[in-house]
């Protein structure tokens, strides 16, 4: 019988919780247009308002909920349609920020992965910026000081975007004006997220549903199994998986591998970036599927691509051990003995 795989690309997305998918199976059930105005579409909408209020309850937001049919859209449609001026992004930021504000200047990062703050305080002096800064980063892990980036944007009367894609259910939603949720990064369904900002005031409205600032029927059954997921009242990671990380980590640097979270100025135990002393990342993951792992060169969005990741390079991470670094992610349901089998099989590859 063949040993079962260990997936650890959480990052990428995260298998359903089990709440979620009997959540999901409920909504599916109710199968009326939320917008419609018969009594069928009238459950329907208490029944997605049920789920926002529920969202938002369990992100610990105040403000207003907009659902998207996930990250990309919502960082769509907060570039695209909130007011205010001149777009500003970190270097390190997800493709589906850059490639959504291509015009938009970049902010750089120290070695550390933390934004320059100096470099923000200058580029925030013109007229009402709107800055983009993801919480946790989704190739190294890094979480980014955003109640100082908040202040400093603050002060200059622009509005902060956070990119919460790999923190949303598994830390505090930051202070922040706007901020990006995807459920499939949490245990949730995929084709669902959500846009949080403070008031409807900030966007331009674009017609359609959800108030008028989105366009496309309401997907009632992934919003009943996104908060059903935020919900979920496990650990998003145990005491022992963290211990296991911890032994993981012990293991590279005692094999001459890079564990970049030794460098990093907020290192979290999500998303975790780390190097061989010789074997190419391409190599590595083939490997490693091959062993039976599941494990990733940089974010899912951009690892089909042979070029140098633009984190790494924003980092200022020499080229050769970029080209050897793989990302190694944890979810709801990752467990000790999983790692520990992976520190084992790291060890004999490298």
């Amino acid at each position: 019988m063949p040993k079962p795989r260990i997936y650890l690309d959480h990052a990428a997305t995260t298998p359903l919780r089990p709440e979620a998918k009997a959540a999901m199976e409920d909504g599916l059930a109710i199968w009326a247009n939320p917008s419609s105005p018969h009594a069928e579409g009238r459950k329907a909408r208490a029944k997605l308002e049920d789920a926002r209020e529920r969202c938002k309850a369990a992100l610990g937001w105040d403000g207003e909920l907009i659902f998207t049919s996930g990250a990309s859209e919502a960082a769509a449609l907060a570039l695209h349609h909130a007011k205010g001026g001149a777009r500003l992004v970190s270097a390190v930021e997800h493709d589906c920020i850059l490639g959504t504000a291509k015009q938009a200047e970049r902010l750089p990062v120290r070695p550390d992965g933390a934004l320059d703050l100096e470099m923000l305080r200058e580029a925030v002096q013109r007229e009402q910026p709107l800055v983009a800064v993801q919480h946790v980063n989704s190739e190294t892990g890094n979480r980014q000081d955003l109640r100082e980036i908040g202040r400093i944007v603050s002060d200059a009367g622009g509005t902060l975007l956070a990119d919460c894609a790999q923190s949303a259910g598994k830390l505090a939603v930051p202070p922040c004006d706007m901020a990006i949720i995807s459920a499939h990064k949490f245990g949730g369904p995929i084709g669902i997220g959500a846009l949080l900002l403070k008031n409807y005031a900030m966007l331009e409205p674009v017609g359609g549903h959800e108030r008028g600032y989105r366009r496309g029927t309401e997907n009632l059954p992934g919003a009943m199994g996104m908060a059903a997921a935020l919900e979920a009242d496990t650990p998003y990671l145990s005491t022992e998986v963290l211990e296991a990380r911890e032994r993981l980590a012990d293991a590279v640097r005692n094999a001459g591998g890079t564990w970049f979270a030794d460098r990093l100025s907020g290192p979290t135990p999500f998303v975790t970036a780390l190097a061989m002393p010789e074997m190419s990342a391409t190599a590595q993951v083939m490997r490693f599927d091959m062993a039976g792992f599941a494990v990733s060169q940089g974010s899912a969005c951009s690892s089909g691509t042979m070029k140098t990741s633009h984190v790494m390079q924003a980092l200022g991470v020499d080229g050769a051990v970029a080209d050897r670094t793989i990302r190694v992610s944890l979810g709801w349901n990752t467990t000790a003995e999983e790692l520990d089998a992976f520190a084992d099989a790291w060890k004999a590859l490298s």
